[in-house]
């Protein structure tokens, strides 16, 4: 039988070394030893699961992995691509060791650890599948939704499918409070800018169309590549579909959460804010534009109330008052209102302004990000006849 083969990215250079676990597969071999025992042809699932950190349940969460995708072999063929994103125990080691008498598993390694999107960005190019599913290797999310996912994906013809522990049907288990707090706020923010198409966007578990997928330039590094996928997917006008999910922390993860810094959840927080900014630019400068003009009329009505009032004062001692007059009593009576009045309806109206050019702006966007989506598929296609 041959051996699986294991893929390491030196991160110090800028070419990556593939090293073979005992021997190389060509890609004609590596594909064959997926093959189910019947004839006729069927899907390749590819199985994506990133890891660091996670030498004490790697072993058993992986044959669980494994032993679940055996059950679907009637329909699928599937293999599994494992990313260490350059864990600091052994990590690599086992998953190396697990993948040594398994011809359908794959692994990859980074020397450094650079966040979940650079990880996932890797497996995808070293993806076979039709489909790609994305996992948790912790089983946050239990084996049985891999079907789930699958069975939507081929009935639906969408291109994404998302595990939603927020839609309705879905649940949440074991996770800590402020976690769960955060996460859901997170994920309602994220759905109001999206329209409220979906209620999960941060979620990681997920089936692609692979062909897809692979169309998309990623670049983002950690885990905002979730909603930058979603977000490119929306750009392009795909099928974007969820299903209802189970979300448990086993006990370990919810002690390693108990380590999770401050600056951590600020750099999540400033993550889930700008790719809401990418998903609907607007809201950032006409919520606030409107929140300042309400004051600016408010603060407007009260300097002329009391310009009002001192014009009646006025009006006892002369005929016919000027009412500059009245309004020169108010301001120096209340000068601190006239300032507040001016500068947020100026403010109102700067931040207006770049709302409508944020609109326009992103409207240009989508059609040069269609466009080269679309330069891209044609080079492909002529790549491909040639």
């Amino acid at each position: 039988m041959a051996t699986s083969r294991a893929l390491e990215l030196k991160t110090s250079s800028s070419s990556s070394d593939i090293k073979d676990n005992n021997s190389a597969l060509t890609d004609q071999g590596y594909q064959s030893g997926c093959q189910s025992e019947s004839d006729s042809p069927k899907t390749l699932v590819s199985l994506l699961v990133p890891a660091y950190n996670e030498s004490s349940i790697i072993e058993k969460n992986l044959g669980i992995l494994c032993k679940y995708m055996q059950s679907l072999e009637n329909k699928f063929q599937w293999e599994m691509v494992i990313v260490n994103d350059g864990s600091r125990d052994d990590t690599y080691a086992k998953a190396l060791e697990f993948a040594k008498n398994r011809e359908n598993v794959l692994v990859l390694h980074h020397r450094i650890n650079h966040g979940l999107g650079q990880a996932l960005r890797y497996g995808f190019k070293n993806c076979q599948g039709d489909y790609i599913v994305v996992v948790d290797l912790d089983l946050s999310y239990s084996a049985d939704h891999i079907g789930d996912l699958l069975d939507r994906i081929v009935k639906t013809q969408a291109r994404i499918v998302v595990a939603s522990p927020y839609m309705r049907g879905g649940s949440i288990s074991n996770v800590p409070w402020l976690r769960k707090t955060l996460s859901i706020w997170a994920n309602r923010f994220l759905s109001f800018t999206d329209k409220r198409s979906l209620a999960t966007l941060t979620g990681m578990v997920r089936v692609y169309d692979a062909q897809f997928l692979k169309r998309l330039n990623l670049r983002s590094k950690g885990m905002e590549i979730n909603p930058e996928i979603i977000h490119k997917a929306r750009l392009l006008g795909v099928r974007v579909e969820e299903i209802p999910a189970h979300l448990c922390w086993l006990p370990q993860k919810t002690q390693e959460v108990k380590r999770v810094s401050s600056m951590k959840i600020a750099k999540q927080t400033t993550a889930v804010l700008v790719s809401g900014f990418l998903f609907r630019p607007v809201i950032f400068f006409l919520i606030p534009s409107l929140i300042l003009f309400l004051l600016s009329a408010y603060a407007d009505f009260y300097a002329m109330l009391r310009s009002w009032h001192n014009y009646q004062q006025l009006a006892l001692s002369q005929q016919f008052p000027d009412f500059t007059d009245a309004i020169a009593m108010a301001y120096s009576q209340a000068p601190h209102t006239f300032f507040i009045g001016g500068i947020t309806l100026i403010l109102a109206i700067q931040l207006f302004s770049l709302g409508v050019l944020s609109m326009q702006s992103k409207n240009y966007f989508e059609e040069i990000f269609y466009l080269g989506t679309a330069i891209y598929e044609n080079n492909s296609s002529i790549k491909d006849e040639s």
